[in-house]
């Protein structure tokens, strides 16, 4: 999987790629992640890639030029998407994760400072992404979600993949409590059925436990969830 990112702070997202399990992807060629700096595209001497807007308004939008030059510029994949974050984008889910991971290239764009002139949409035509309905300076850390939970995804990146199928929200449900040693903590046990060794009943049992807690703490998950079973 390729992701390439246009990025006004590159620092950004690359220092990401030096800790745990990103580090170790990207090390063993599992991933790549590469940033373009519209910056370096842009035709005034000063480097600038914003503007006041047209019709008056705070703050400052980005010029299309930088950016659309600094998309056209890269090599695109058979196999490729474009994804540009935004407040407006849809709602990012486990299963958009689960779609983008089927793509051998993910390009991204980050915005900042009051967002994109709407000629970068019209000409790159990108799949909007949103991770949540609030507004950050910048789409960096959004990019980086994207990019974190989409390798998780891919063979390799996790020891073992059956790691990512346990996650909250693979099957609807959010994950059943974990355990480990010691057995018992300030008067608090770990579960007797975990300790005997009969999968069939841990099963059953952690399956009761992911209900009872999407229940508890996603009711609007649960209903969901509920309406399909």
């Amino acid at each position: 999987m390729r992701f390439d990112v246009l990025t006004l702070f590159p620092d950004l997202i690359n220092s990401h790629m030096d800790f745990s399990i990103m580090k170790r992807a990207s090390e063993d060629g599992i991933i790549e992640v590469n940033t373009v700096n519209p910056r370096d595209f842009t035709l005034d001497k000063h480097k600038k890639v914003d503007d006041t807007p047209y019709g008056g308004g705070a703050g400052m939008v980005l010029m299309p030029q930088p950016y659309v030059d600094a998309y056209e510029s890269l090599e695109k994949l058979e196999n490729s998407v474009t994804l540009m974050m935004t407040p407006q984008g849809e709602p990012f889910t486990d299963k958009i994760s689960n779609e983008l991971a089927q793509y051998e290239q993910i390009v991204i764009l980050c915005g900042h400072y009051e967002g994109y002139d709407e000629r970068i949409r019209e000409i790159i035509n990108p799949r909007e992404i949103s991770i949540g309905d609030f507004v950050l300076t910048g789409g960096e850390l959004p990019a980086l979600c994207v990019i974190d939970s989409v390798s998780r995804k891919i063979e390799g990146t996790l020891g073992k993949i059956e790691s990512a199928h346990d996650d909250s929200f693979s099957d609807g449900l959010l994950e059943y409590p974990q355990y480990t040693k010691p057995r018992e903590y300030r008067g608090l046990y770990v579960p007797e059925v975990l300790l005997g060794g009969n999968h069939k009943l841990i099963e059953e049992f952690r399956q009761e436990q992911k209900i009872i807690r999407t229940k508890q703490k996603r009711p609007d998950l649960y209903e969901k969830w509920k309406g399909l079973y």
